[in-house]
């Protein structure tokens, strides 16, 4: 009797084991034929493009001027999107006043000006320029038909326009203190005046002078007598060092790379 219950026991056992033996097998099975699990690889998305604001008065050829789209174009303008794409950012342009610039500038409207504007020591005091892009000087624009004014000792007395917070401007406040500028917002607006003898020349950068000539041939000149040397760069807001290693950084490329040179071609060799 005892040796019969062993031998169940035995059976029984046995038989359990091999329930588990073959479990363990079917999991072993199992875990061989299952199809790998697939890691999902994700591109790492494109940096969103920011807005990069320029502050500008477009009444400046060649170097800033309102097209025949009626888009802001100009050689300034074409090194503000240099400078977007190495931001990787979209430009966007405020067009205002000249003498509203620097207060733009100061109160966050724009984040840099590019605007054919001078360095200077006052300017200094409240901004900080970017490396020389562009060297220029002070010019006399007359009448066509003047044959009075042929130097800057020939405007002593005269009525001289001036657009308002330009070298020009100051040039003309300094130099002929005898009689007070006629202050423009606009060049244009001074060529006008000075075709309808309302003034007597305007006081203002050599190439600029050089483009709205070729727009008005019959009617104004300009003197070959320079009156300043002065060095054009991009302002930013004091302390801005970031975006200021930015803009020489896209400077001293576009000089590297050859298009430096091809938008001196296009936009000022040709005036």
């Amino acid at each position: 009797m005892e040796w019969g219950i062993y031998t169940m026991k035995r059976s029984i056992f046995r038989l359990f084991s091999s329930a588990i033996i073959l479990a363990m097998l079917v999991t072993v099975v199992g875990c061989t034929t299952a199809k790998p699990k697939i890691t999902e690889v994700k591109e790492t998305p494109v940096p969103a493009k920011t807005t990069i604001v320029m502050g500008t008065e477009a009444g400046f050829p060649p170097f800033e001027f309102h097209g025949d789209s009626g888009k802001i174009e100009g050689f300034d303008v074409e090194i503000a999107n240099n400078i977007a794409v190495t931001l990787n950012a979209e430009l966007k342009i405020e067009d205002m006043g000249f003498d509203s610039l620097l207060a733009a500038l100061e109160t966050g409207k724009v984040d840099f000006v590019s605007a054919g504007m001078t360095v200077t020591e006052e300017r200094k005091k409240s901004v900080d320029f970017s490396d020389t892009y562009y060297k220029s000087s002070q010019v006399i624009m007359v009448r066509s038909s003047d044959t009075t004014i042929k130097a800057k000792n020939d405007l002593k007395g005269k009525t001289i326009g001036v657009q308002e917070g330009t070298v020009g401007d100051l040039v003309a406040s300094d130099e002929f203190k005898d009689k007070e500028p006629k202050r423009y917002k606009k060049y244009v607006d001074a060529i006008m005046d000075l075709k309808n003898k309302k003034i007597d020349a305007i006081v203002l950068d050599a190439i600029p002078a050089a483009s709205l000539q070729k727009m008005n041939p019959t009617d104004v000149k300009v003197l070959e007598e320079k009156l300043t040397e002065e060095d054009y760069a991009i302002a930013v807001k004091k302390g801005n060092t970031e975006l200021l290693t930015k803009i020489n950084a896209t400077l001293k490329a576009i000089k590297e790379n050859g298009k430096y040179d091809e938008l001196i071609k296009k936009y000022i060799d040709e005036k």
